[in-house]
C-alpha cells in the first residue's frame, strides 16, 4: 500500500505552491527580488564602464568583493539586531532599503559612490536572505514540502543566473541601462508588498540575545559535527562553482575559441544540472536520507572535475567536454545546496534557526573568498587540466573528511540535540 509520504514524494514539487498560500507569496516575493537583482547586477557593469571606461572591470571586480565582505560580516550582525522584530518587519524594510539604494544608483558620478551604495544594498540582502530562509520551515508543516520549497528556490537562483543576462538584452533594446535599475526597484517594491500581505509566524518570545546571537550560529556549527561537514561540503561547492563562474569564459573565449553565445550556452550547462538535480530531489528524497544526498555531492563534484581532467587531456579544447563537465558540477553543486536547508532546520530550534542560516550564509560566501581569487589564478597562470585536477583534488578531500565528520559527530549529536530526529538526517 502506497503511504502518504511516498504519494506526496511523487506529486510534482509545485504543487506545494498550491497547498501552501504563505509559501506561493513568499516564493513569488523571492522570485520579484532575484529578478530585480540579475537585472541590476547587468546595469551595475554598464554604469561603471559609463563612468570608468578601461577600469570598469576593476570596478565590478570591487563591488563583487564588497558584497561577498558583506554577506560574510554583515549578515550575522544584522541577524542580531533585528532577531527579537517581527519577521515582516524586517523582511519588508531590507527590500525597502535594498530599493532605495538601488534608485540612486543611475544618479551617482564617483566610483566610491558606487562602492556605497552596494555595500548598502548587499547588507540588505545579507539581513533579508537568511531571515527569509529562516521562515520557511515555519510555514512548512511537512519535511517533503520543505524539500520541495527549497528546489524551488534552488531552480529559481539557477534560472536567475540564466534569464537575467537574456532579459537585461532584450530590455536594452529598448530601454536605457538606467531603466534597468528602475525595474530592479519595481521588483523589490512588488517582493516587499507580497510580504507586508502575508501571515509570518510571530517572533518566539525567547531565545538568544541580541549580542549573543552573532556567535550564536558559529558556535552552533562549531558544536555540531554535522554542521562541521557542512562547512566542507560548503567549501567543495565553492571551488567548483568559482571555476565555472570566473573561467567558462577564459576556456571558451580562449582554447576552444568559441563566441559570446558559446559562453552562455556553457553557463546553461551548469544551470541545467542544477535544475535537474533539484526536480529530481523532492522524489529522491522518499527514499534517500538527506545525509546520503549531501555527502553524494562532493563525490559527484570529484568524478566530474577528474573526468574533465581526462577529457580535457585526450580532447584538448573540446567544447562538448566542457560541457558535459559543467552538467555534472552543476548537478554536484545542488546536491550540496538543496538539502542544505533541511540539516539547518532539522539542527536548530525555532529561537535559534534564524542565527543559524545567517551563520550557513556567511560561511558558505565566505569559502568564495577564498575560491574567487584560487580560481581566477588558475585561469590565468595555470592550463585547463592543472585548474581540473586541482579542482578535483579540493572537492576530493572534502569528499573524504565530510562523512568522517559526519559520521564522529552522530552520537553526541543526538545526545546534544533530543528534539532532532536522526533518522531524518543520518
Amino acid at each position: 500500500m502506497t503511504s502518504s509520504t511516498d504519494r506526496k514524494g511523487r506529486e510534482s514539487m509545485f504543487a506545494v505552491l498550491t497547498r501552501n498560500r504563505t509559501y506561493r507569496q513568499l516564493f513569488t516575493a523571492q522570485v520579484c527580488a532575484l529578478v530585480g537583482t540579475g537585472l541590476a547586477t547587468v546595469a551595475l557593469g554598464l554604469l561603471a564602464f559609463d563612468i570608468a571606461g578601461g577600469h570598469a572591470a576593476r570596478v565590478v571586480a570591487t563591488a563583487l568583493t564588497i558584497k561577498m565582505i558583506a554577506y560574510v560580516t554583515a549578515g550575522p550582525v544584522m541577524i542580531a539586531l533585528t532577531i527579537r522584530l517581527p519577521r515582516r518587519l524586517v523582511l519588508v524594510s531590507a527590500d525597502a532599503v535594498r530599493g532605495l539604494a538601488v534608485g540612486l544608483l543611475p544618479w551617482v558620478s564617483e566610483v566610491w559612490q558606487i562602492y556605497a551604495l552596494v555595500a548598502i544594498v548587499q547588507t540588505a540582502s545579507a539581513t533579508f536572505t537568511p531571515t527569509f530562509q529562516a521562515v520557511i520551515p515555519e510555514v512548512m508543516d511537512d519535511d517533503n514540502d520543505y524539500t520541495a520549497a527549497l528546489a524551488l528556490s534552488r531552480m529559481a537562483y539557477d534560472l536567475e543566473a540564466m534569464a537575467s543576462p537574456l532579459l537585461a538584452a532584450a530590455l536594452l533594446a529598448v530601454l536605457p541601462f538606467s531603466g534597468l535599475f528602475a525595474l530592479t526597484v519595481a521588483g523589490f517594491a512588488v517582493s516587499a508588498l507580497l510580504v507586508l500581505r502575508t501571515r509570518l509566524p510571530a517572533v518566539a518570545p525567547s531565545g538568544p540575545s541580541r549580542w549573543s546571537a552573532i556567535t550564536a550560529g558559529t558556535a552552533t556549527f562549531a558544536r555540531d559535527r554535522r554542521l562541521r561537514a557542512l562547512v566542507l561540503l560548503n567549501f567543495a561547492a565553492a571551488v567548483t562553482t568559482a571555476l565555472v563562474l570566473v573561467n567558462t569564459v577564459v576556456y571558451v573565449r580562449g582554447p576552444i575559441g568559441g563566441s559570446s553565445s558559446d559562453v552562455a550556452l556553457a553557463l546553461a550547462c551548469f544551470g541545467a544540472g542544477s535544475m535537474a538535480v533539484a526536480f529530481a530531489l523532492p522524489r529522491l528524497f522518499t527514499r534517500l536520507r538527506v545525509r546520503t544526498v549531501l555527502l553524494a555531492g562532493p563525490v559527484v563534484l570529484c568524478g566530474g572535475s577528474a573526468a574533465l581532467t581526462l577529457g580535457w587531456a585526450l580532447w584538448p579544447a573540446s567544447g562538448v567536454v566542457l560541457g558535459l563537465g559543467w552538467l555534472v558540477l552543476g548537478a554536484g553543486g545542488s546536491l550540496i545546496a538543496v538539502p542544505t536547508g533541511r540539516l539547518i532546520k532539522d539542527a536548530a530550534g525555532p529561537t535559534t534557526r534564524p542565527a543559524l542560516f545567517a551563520a550557513q550564509f556567511a560561511i558558505s560566501h565566505a569559502c568564495f573568498l577564498v575560491t574567487y581569487p584560487l580560481s581566477g589564478w588558475a585561469g590565468t597562470q595555470a592550463s585547463p587540466v592543472v585548474a581540473f585536477a586541482g579542482a578535483a583534488v579540493l572537492t576530493g578531500l572534502c569528499a573524504v573528511g565530510a562523512p568522517l565528520l559526519w559520521h564522529a559527530g552522530r552520537k553526541s549529536t543526538a545526545a546534544t540535540a533530543p528534539h532532532v530526529r536522526e533518522g531524518a538526517i543520518a
